[in-house]
């Protein structure tokens, strides 16, 4: 997995995963020539490898315990993590319309991802979380989504749109049809049921708005923070001093933003950076694999500096995150954060900023992004650890 060997990355982590869904187990090489994937050798895996145009090499027994040797002295930052089952993949996204068309004209880089490097997933949704149906799953995505019931806050650039009107339609009669007045009420609920999920040992990761709008859903149990246009009556004047941070996974000490016409929902966002996007990079942090092997898994890469990418949520101000969050990568420079994880209860959450690893700045309508073109991307890349982070045998695992 070096970054001048290996032809494509992300298919990498799907060839694992199809090891593992065989039944058979598989090493991840922590911190091993850029995190470096290992599994018994076969003809079927070789051909499959070959088929995905991944690069491999083929070692005798002796080799492979020469380098457990290695990546065991004590002196090396490495460490072997054995990967034993595939995780359950849900991706918690809107259905489609009644004419078999997406409702939300915007794609999600997980399941971009997931896509391409051929690694299966079930789509979930309201109805289904609130059904229980969580607890089948291993591992949870949250597709770009506004928890706040604003819808994302588009109203003032999108809200005469065809495809934002049958969303909002579409919303409101779901949430009529599972016992909500409004939709921000339901959007809360699904919160909740996310967070119990995560509690009881869920591995949930969200990007973009689903990081800080889920936050701030949990943050305002009971206090309402959406105007007219959204639920058909005005926000609490007082909403902001009834927040509670202390039902959030990350964030504390944010401020809401009141125009109900402005494409933000808080502070939080670090929206004022002062950077152009040929200097958008952070850094991704150096943790020890054999005492901290939880966010070395997470970090994984065949390089430390990752190019930014923006998204309705780009980047989290530092003062805004929980003294407790792991901060996984950062920009120092200006002062955010782009990637954090946390625990909760028996599970964990990952938060990851941005929209689009391989698409700096990524608008309402734009065309997906081909992966073909980008097989070897190092933002892609930290999504498709947190996949396997699951798989990782329980007894390795620190806090």
């Amino acid at each position: 997995m070096q970054h001048d060997k290996q032809r494509n990355h992300l298919k990498a982590y799907g060839i694992t995963y199809w090891v593992l869904d065989q039944g058979l187990e598989a090493y991840w090489l922590l911190n091993y020539q850029g995190g470096s994937f290992a599994f018994k050798h076969n003809d079927k895996f070789e051909k499959e490898c070959k088929t995905r145009d991944v690069t491999y090499r083929v070692i005798p027994d002796g080799e492979f315990a020469q380098i457990r040797n290695t990546i065991a002295d004590p002196e090396v930052n490495m460490e072997v993590m054995k990967l034993e089952k595939a995780p359950k993949i849900a991706v918690y996204t809107p259905d489609f319309s009644a004419r078999g068309e997406k409702i939300q004209p915007w794609d999600d880089a997980v399941t971009l991802v997931l896509t391409y490097a051929e690694i299966p997933y079930d789509v979930v949704y309201d109805r289904q979380v609130l059904e229980d149906k969580l607890a089948e799953y291993d591992w949870l995505h949250l597709h770009h989504e506004d928890f706040t019931g604003q819808y994302g806050r588009f109203y003032y650039s999108q809200g005469s749109k065809p495809w934002y009107k049958e969303n909002q339609a579409n919303m409101e009669a779901l949430a009529e049809s599972l016992g909500f007045e409004k939709v921000s009420q339901l959007k809360l609920a699904v919160a909740k049921r996310i967070k119990e999920y995560v509690a009881g040992g869920g591995f949930l990761f969200a990007m973009c708005s689903a990081t800080d709008s889920y936050d701030i859903a949990l943050c305002s149990d009971g206090v309402d923070i959406c105007a007219e246009m959204y639920d058909g009556d005005g926000a609490d004047p007082n909403a902001q001093a009834k927040l509670d941070y202390s039902k959030s996974f990350a964030f504390k000490d944010f401020e809401l933003i009141k125009n109900p016409l402005e494409y933000e929902f808080s502070t939080i966002d670090n929206k004022k950076r002062k950077i152009t996007p040929d200097t958008d990079y952070f850094t991704l942090f150096d943790f020890s694999a054999k005492w901290d092997p939880i966010p070395t898994m997470l970090t994984q890469n065949h390089t430390r500096t990752v190019k930014g990418f923006m998204g309705q949520t780009t980047a989290y101000g530092r003062k805004h995150i929980k003294s407790d969050v792991l901060v996984m990568g950062e920009n120092k420079s200006i002062d955010e954060v782009r990637y954090m994880h946390g625990t909760h209860g028996f599970g964990t959450w990952t938060f990851y900023g941005g929209h689009d690893p391989e698409d700096y700045r990524h608008f309402v309508g734009d065309p997906e992004t081909d992966l073909n073109l980008h097989p070897n991307s190092p933002g892609y890349r930290l999504i498709l650890n947190n996949i396997l982070f699951p798989a990782a045998q329980k007894k390795k695992r620190k806090t």
